[in-house]
């Protein structure tokens, strides 16, 4: 599937492709589907805001790393809607994740 193709939707499989890019040896594709599926049900919300995240990766200690993009990359939102919003829907699908990072979002600098 070219990149630039739209995701299936929520209710059909997770492309193998996409769960070859992201498994590591400790990780299960289904694990990886359930991440995929949750991100997939936030994309219209994202993209409707010119954004949209990419996973990454899941560590051995079940933390997942997403890039962000588009719009997301340097809204001032992103921090909240990460937390709030993405970290949570993925933490539903699959119990197992401890958090969700994004790894080109800078944080905050405190004053």
């Amino acid at each position: 599937m070219p990149k630039n193709k739209p995701w299936l939707s929520v209710n059909k499989t997770v492309p193998l492709h996409q769960i070859l890019n992201v498994m590591n040896a400790h990780q299960s594709p289904e694990l990886i589907a359930r991440v995929e599926d949750a991100l997939q049900q936030l994309r219209p919300f994202l993209e409707a805001d010119g954004g949209n995240v990419s996973l990454v990766e899941i560590t051995e200690d079940f933390r997942v790393k997403l890039e962000l993009l588009g719009a997301c990359k340097s809204c001032s939102m992103s921090m909240m809607t990460l937390k709030a919003g993405i970290e949570e829907s993925v933490k539903r699908a699959a119990p197992e994740i401890k958090s969700v990072e994004a790894i080109n979002l800078q944080p905050a600098l405190e004053h």
